[in-house]
């Protein structure tokens, strides 16, 4: 059997399941108490469902083991089974944290711990973690001792898994989001050549646009921290195919994978930071609360945000293709420079940050007037 057909074969299996499970996970929810109620921070204005995370798991676990009796032999070697089952125990131990949360909420060091473990099951019990790192202008890939790749590694999906989290905050958001970078993750392996990667973010993509279905604005279902941790931590494993797997691959295509969560992460704690607040301390200035306040609907922000994740991944996909020449660091230079300009810029724009303070706006607002005085002079 083609690899390309089992491949869709799993996508479609994902798919059916995460449209069949959804709706039990629904009544699940309810009947626990895994509900999400409305308060000032919070969107939504009545009681809805949470724990939908179960839903994309459940599909992503069902149709893995679906076709793994059909598999190719060979077609995995003994890393790739340590990936497969890394993520497939972590992911576990994740899901059980993020339920456990829907349900009970729990303390923030309690799900920090959890999240700490799942990745140390991935890294020290499975052995998956940056190795080699292709360092910008070097010359070739440089190895990465394992005192400095163990907690690297660690701190790499722990903060991924944390930063998916962080923009669960309307309808169909987080899930389209880490669908395009899935989506994204699937054609560098494809261009890479790297079967595990493809099969796994086929099968995973399959179970979150199931999801969609019911997530979308308006949803009938959110996917709680179950969801939102699971696809972070499932986005974090699979993107360090960008740091190990291709010497073509720069460091900065994983950031580039999942750049919307990582810069909204980002500007966070720079506004938290700014305005004295404690960094843990939730707050209604992501990227989403603020596109709402410059009068956008619920579905055209996420609409919006998809945008920006579609092009953070198209950059990703055309640095992981670059061809190796002398130039193309030089390229990888530029980029990095532009995507950095057009974050700043776009940040002061909307007051991701700070209202009131535009430091890069206002510079560029007084070159502007300089010029214009030199001219009419």
């Amino acid at each position: 059997m083609a690899e390309g057909f089992l491949y869709g074969i799993g996508f479609i299996i994902a798919l059916c399941l995460a449209l069949a499970v959804t709706p039990l996970v629904i009544k699940l929810a309810y009947a626990i108490g895994a509900i999400d109620k409305p308060n000032h921070r919070k969107v939504h204005t009545r009681i809805m469902p949470r724990m939908g995370g179960l839903g994309i798991y459940a599909a992503f676990v069902g149709g893995y083991f679906a076709i793994k009796p059909f598999l190719p032999e060979g077609l995995l070697r003994s890393y790739d089974t340590n990936l497969i089952n890394g993520l497939l125990v972590g992911g576990t131990i994740i899901v059980l944290i993020g339920a456990l949360d829907d349900r009970f909420e729990l303390s923030a060091k309690v799900k920090l711990l959890g999240q700490i473990i799942a990745a140390c099951v991935v890294v020290i019990g499975f052995d998956i973690k940056i190795d080699l790192l292709n360092i910008p202008f070097g010359e070739a890939m440089q190895p990465v001792a394992s005192w400095i790749s163990i907690p690297l590694t660690i701190l790499w999906i722990v903060g991924v898994t944390n930063a998916i989290n962080l923009i669960d905050g309307l309808d169909g958001l987080a899930a389209g989001v880490s669908a395009i970078a899935i989506g994204t993750i699937a054609v560098m392996a494809a261009i890479m050549g790297f079967a595990p990667v493809i099969l796994l973010s086929t099968i995973l993509l399959g179970g979150v646009i199931g999801f969609l279905a019911y997530n979308f604005h308006p949803a009938k279902i959110f996917m709680g921290d179950t969801g939102s941790l699971f696809l972070g931590f499932s986005l974090a494993t699979l993107s360090m195919i960008g740091f190990k797997q291709v010497t073509i691959v720069s460091f900065v295509t994983p950031l580039l994978i999942i750049g919307v969560p990582l810069s909204d992460t980002f500007f966070a704690i720079v506004r938290r930071w700014v305005n004295k607040r404690p960094i843990f301390a939730p707050d209604k200035g992501h990227l989403h609360h603020c596109l709402r306040e410059l009068g956008f609907s619920h579905r055209r922000t996420v609409l919006i945000i998809y945008g920006i994740a579609a092009f953070f991944g198209a950059c990703a996909i055309f640095q992981s293709t670059i061809v190796q020449s002398s130039a193309a660091n030089w390229v990888t230079f530029v980029v990095i420079l532009v995507m950095v300009f057009v974050l700043q810029i776009g940040a002061e724009l909307i007051g991701i940050v700070d209202k009131t303070r535009r430091p890069l706006l206002n510079f560029l607002q007084r070159i502007l007037m300089r010029a214009e005085e030199q001219r009419s002079k």
